[in-house]
C-alpha cells in the first residue's frame, strides 16, 4: 500500500462512522496532510449537518491554519458543487486555497456526477482520482445502488435449522443464539427500512426495533392486500414510522401510512415508493414467501443466511438462492453466517 492509498485507508475507516446515520447521503471520510503529518480529519456524521470536508478543515488546530493551503485533501467521495442542507464544499475547498485533492471515486448522483471534480481542476486544483476506488464503491453500495438501479439496496436475512426450515407455521421460534440475534439488531441500524411479509407479521408479531443495540430504529413496512391487520400488533405502536402498503387505499394517520399498490406487481411498486421516499436501503427478514419471491425476481443485492445450531425435522422450508455466489462466511457461537452477492448484478 502507498502512501495515497494508506491515507485513502483512513478516510474510508472514518467514513463508516457515518454507518445508519447519513442516509440517503452517502459516507464519507476526508483527511488533510501537511507533509505526512495529518493536521485535520473528519468524516460525515449526521444527516443534514457538515460533510466530511467542512468536519475535516473545521478539526485543524489553529496553530496549523497557516498550513491548510500547502495541505493535500483526501476525501473518499468526489467533493459536492451544490447547495443542499449544508453549502458547496467545493467552495470551501477553493476559499481555503487547497492545491492537491485526492479523491476514491466519483459521486455518480445527478447533482454532482464530476461536477465537484471539474470545479475544482477549472480553479487550478490537482485533483487525482481513483485512490482506493473499489473500497470506495463497496463502502457506498447502497448509496450507488441507489443511483444507479433507481432502487433501494436490498438485503435479506434469514435463520435456518440445520435440516433446512426457518419455522413451523403458526408458531413464533427463535432459532438463532444471543450473540447473533444481537448482530442482526446492529444490521438494522445500518438500514433505512425493515421489511417482513403478512404471514410473518400474524404469525411472529415482531418489533422489528434495534433495542439490544444503540442506534437508529430502521422504517417498517409490510404489504396487506386483505388490511386485516390487528392494531394491537408491535407493528403498529407509536414509537415510530410504519408503512402499510396495501391494494384498497392511501391515507396516513400518526405514524401509519396507507399506500395503495397493484397487487400483481406489489414488489416492484413497493421498492419504487421507497426510492421515490429516498430510502437507501432495504433489509427483508422473511417469510419464505416474500424472500422467494424477490429471489425470484432478481430484485436482491445480499443476503444473509444464518444457518443454526437449532434442529427442527419438519416446518417451513428456508428460500432457495438463485444466481448467487458466497463473499464471505463468519462464525456467531454456534450459527453459521454465510454473506451471498447477486451474481448476476455483479
Amino acid at each position: 500500500m502507498n502512501t495515497h492509498e494508506y491515507y485513502m485507508e483512513q478516510c474510508l475507516a472514518l467514513a463508516r462512522k457515518g454507518a445508519g446515520r447519513v442516509s440517503p447521503n452517502p459516507m464519507v471520510g476526508s483527511l488533510l496532510v501537511y507533509k505526512e503529518r495529518i493536521i485535520g480529519q473528519g468524516y460525515h456524521e449526521l444527516y443534514g449537518e457538515g460533510h466530511a470536508e467542512v468536519n475535516c478543515i473545521a478539526s485543524v488546530k489553529s496553530e496549523d491554519h497557516a498550513l491548510i493551503p500547502y495541505s493535500t485533501l483526501y476525501v473518499s467521495l468526489e467533493p459536492c458543487s451544490h447547495t443542499g442542507k449544508t453549502p458547496p464544499c467545493t467552495d470551501l475547498i477553493l476559499t481555503h486555497q487547497i492545491k492537491k485533492v485526492l479523491v476514491a471515486c466519483t459521486d455518480i448522483s445527478s447533482k454532482v456526477n464530476g461536477k465537484g471534480i471539474a470545479q475544482l481542476k477549472e480553479h487550478d486544483v490537482d485533483v487525482t482520482e481513483h485512490i482506493l476506488e473499489k473500497e470506495a464503491l463497496e463502502l457506498n453500495k447502497r448509496f450507488f445502488t441507489f443511483h444507479t438501479k433507481h432502487r433501494p439496496y436490498i438485503i435479506l436475512k434469514w435463520a435456518q435449522s440445520k435440516e433446512g426450515f426457518i419455522g413451523i407455521q403458526g408458531e413464533r421460534i427463535l432459532l438463532s443464539n444471543a450473540i447473533t440475534n444481537t448482530l442482526v439488531h446492529q444490521w438494522r441500524t445500518e438500514e433505512d427500512v425493515i421489511w417482513v411479509g403478512y404471514n410473518t407479521l400474524k404469525n411472529d408479531n415482531p418489533q422489528l426495533n434495534v433495542r439490544l443495540v444503540k442506534g437508529k430504529n430502521p422504517v417498517r413496512i409490510v404489504f396487506d392486500n386483505t388490511l386485516n391487520q390487528d392494531l394491537s400488533f408491535h407493528l403498529f405502536d407509536q414509537s415510530r414510522k410504519t408503512i402499510l402498503f396495501n391494494t384498497k387505499e392511501n391515507k396516513e394517520e400518526h405514524n401509519i401510512e396507507w399506500i395503495k399498490v397493484n397487487e400483481e406487481h406489489f414488489t416492484t411498486e413497493i421498492l419504487g415508493s421507497l426510492y421515490s421516499k429516498n430510502y437507501l436501503s432495504v433489509l427483508v427478514e422473511g417469510g419464505t414467501q416474500l424472500l422467494q419471491k424477490l429471489i425470484d425476481k432478481g430484485l436482491w443485492d445480499e443476503a444473509r443466511c444464518i444457518q443454526t445450531a437449532t434442529s427442527l425435522t419438519s416446518g417451513i422450508k428456508a428460500p432457495l438462492l438463485s444466481n448467487h455466489e458466497q463473499i464471505s462466511l463468519i462464525k456467531s457461537g454456534d450459527d453459521l453466517i454465510r454473506f451471498y452477492k447477486n451474481a448476476i448484478l455483479r
